[in-house]
């Protein structure tokens, strides 16, 4: 980790006096003078709280605003926040660094280490260039939340519903069409984009930094090479899984359209996979899915069957957490979040969960379609809040996930155990189906959860080597396509070029939202769920395990959990699994039937795996 050495900082001016006073005059007790660079560090960190938990409410509501009512005025409040709360943080972080090396308490340590390398989008020092930075920032978030696509029929749709789109059409024409014009909307993003890059890096280098990229992963309790080679491992470890899973779904796929559309060998075109970014492939397993595997339901038709409106569905997720023995949702919870997409206005509908007073104001905003993935994913943001509201009372910069992974693994852990057994206990489902039907429920999980990785990986490393310098903006658009095809095996559908900026197409990329942390938790969710699923005593495939109902697992869950941020990760990981290093596998013994399932497939019909 770099320092900020080469500036005088107020510390060294305070050793200098001290030296020079002593010096000076042998009969002064320097005993007192010598403790006031530790009180300093003290009360600098006692104010630094007080001062970024008030400021985080202003930009918390100020950001609620702008998210549910998209105007001018309202992004333009958001920018004036959000450039107070970045001036405050990058000043705040400057003076951290200034107290590095004293002697202080453990905690006191951890805090102004976090003050100092916490920043996402640290602004440079000069008032001009960080007002410059909130506006770019916010205009980015704009164009993007304000996005649609209009098609030839007439229709202008907003991201979900082109979406909707790319996971229930099988015509390919029509699938090109929205694939291509959801990336129109990116071009405009380009030149911002690149300018709040110089802005940042000038940012991260007054705090010491050689660039952004250095920052980002100094956030993770290690080194940053030493972080950057740990995902390395992680991915090594679950790259076999990947490679089987991509070499059947693109031989299923070939039989479906030919080779025209979807060839038999190389990387899969984008369009085809039944997700705008062709980040989870779940919406294709019915062209995918094995013989006589249909496990004989549907959750999507089981919700509309017994009633489920988005409410309804809310309530049942929180219905899982309770059953482990958490305090239900605050009654601000169900009148202050947002389940339904407004007529009147332009949201951003992207899911998110939010905590508005860091303390009991927890909240979701989200576009619910009433959808199994969605049942899903209102599971993976009521994971957000019951994490944010266990570390209430924790000191604020301790406010936060043992590392932003845990933050994002936490209800996906909560969701793995949505098994059929889990959905006749909730009474969705009648009978639960044999172990027969086991290959085709791990198909439809791996077809999202394994098919992430490699992009949950490839977002952050385009990322980093832009930061970093090692992808000049001349390369933007070929260099994300050639970690596409390295990491995923997937192509674009037709030719791209550098007018093109197909990066902005995916939110977190103009919502300038660090990526690996999806990466992290696609892989400790499944740790925690192994570990879970012991401790509740389960003893069968663990794949068909539920920790529905289950308090003892529930009590060692929210021991994690409100640890927060006060301990290096691995303290708070082996709270859960009794190990201080993640571990791929357990999802390596979650798909290990699957696995054998794949290879066997693709052996059978002389499939040359790879790309």
């Amino acid at each position: 980790m770099s320092s900020i050495s080469p500036r005088l900082s107020s510390l060294s001016l305070i050793v200098t006096l001290v030296i020079s006073t002593t010096a000076c005059n042998e009969q002064v007790n320097a005993a007192p003078v010598k403790n006031e660079p530790i009180a300093e560090a003290q009360q600098f960190i006692q104010d630094a709280e007080a001062n970024l938990a008030q400021l985080s409410i202003e930009q918390n509501r100020a950001e609620w605003i702008y998210s549910n009512f998209i105007t001018e005025d309202t992004a333009a409040l958001s920018a004036s926040v959000a450039e107070r709360q970045t001036a405050t943080s990058v000043r705040l972080a400057t003076k951290a660094a200034e107290f590095a090396g004293l002697p202080l308490k453990k905690d006191e340590q951890r805090k102004l280490n976090i003050l100092r390398s916490s920043l996402v989008l640290p602004a440079p020092l000069d008032p001009v260039k960080n007002a410059e930075l909130a506006n770019i920032s916010a205009e980015l978030n704009g164009l993007y939340g304000k996005a649609k696509y209009c098609l030839a029929d007439g229709r202008c749709l907003t991201q979900p519903e082109l979406s909707g789109i790319m996971g229930e059409s099988r015509d390919p024409a029509t699938l090109l069409d929205v694939w291509q014009g959801w990336r129109q909307i990116a071009k405009p993003m380009r030149p911002l984009f690149e300018r709040e890059v110089e802005l940042a890096n000038e940012g991260a280098k007054d705090l010491g930094y050689a660039n952004l990229s250095e920052l980002w992963r100094s956030q993770y309790d290690m080194a940053p090479d030493a972080f950057s080679a740990e995902l390395d491992r992680l991915w090594g470890q679950v790259q076999p899984l990947y490679e089987s899973l991509h070499c059947y779904v693109r031989g299923e796929l070939n039989q479906k359209y030919g080779d025209d559309v979807a060839p038999s060998n190389g990387a899969i075109p984008a369009h085809l996979l039944g997700n705008m970014w062709a980040q989870q492939w779940g919406n294709v397993y019915d062209i995918v899915a094995p013989e006589d595997a249909d496990p004989g339901y549907d959750v999507t038709e089981l919700l509309a069957k017994q009633g489920y409106d988005e409410h309804k569905m809310v309530k049942q997720a929180e219905g899982f957490f309770t059953s482990l023995g958490f305090e239900p949702l605050p009654d601000t919870f169900w009148s202050r979040s947002l389940f339904v997409q407004p007529k009147d206005r332009d949201v951003v509908c992207h899911a998110s969960a939010w905590d508005l007073d860091n303390l009991d104001d927890i909240r979701i905003k989200m576009c619910i379609q009433k959808t199994a993935e969605d049942f899903t994913v209102i599971h993976h943001e009521l994971g957000h809040n019951f994490y944010q509201r266990a570390y209430k009372n924790q000191p604020f910069i301790f406010k936060n996930s043992a590392n932003d992974g845990f933050h994002e693994a936490i209800g996906d852990t909560v969701a793995l155990s949505i098994t059929p057994n889990y959905l006749k206990q909730i009474g969705l489902l009648d009978e639960v189906p044999d172990e027969s039907k086991d290959i085709g429920l791990l198909l439809k999980q791996a077809l999202d959860k394994i098919a992430f990785l490699p992009f949950g990986l490839m977002i952050d490393q385009w990322r980093w080597k832009v930061f970093s310098g090692e992808i000049t903006p001349a390369q933007y658009n070929q260099a994300w396509w050639g970690l596409r095809e390295k990491y995923q095996g997937v192509k674009a559908p037709i030719a791209r070029s550098e007018v093109d900026f197909d990066p902005g197409a995916k939110y977190h990329v103009p919502g300038n939202v660090p990526y690996t942390r999806y990466f992290l938790a696609h892989i400790l969710q499944f740790q925690f769920h192994k570990a879970l699923c012991d401790i509740a005593g389960d003893k069968g495939p663990v794949h068909r395990c539920s920790i529905y109902g289950n308090k003892e697992a529930g009590a060692k869950l929210n021991a994690m959990l409100e640890m927060g941020q006060s301990q290096p990760w691995p303290e708070a990981l082996s709270v859960v699994t009794g190990s201080k290093e993640m571990d791929a596998s357990a999802v390596l013994d979650y798909f290990a039937p699957l696995k054998v399932w794949l290879d066997e497939q693709n052996q059978s019909k002389n499939r040359q795996c790879g790309w």
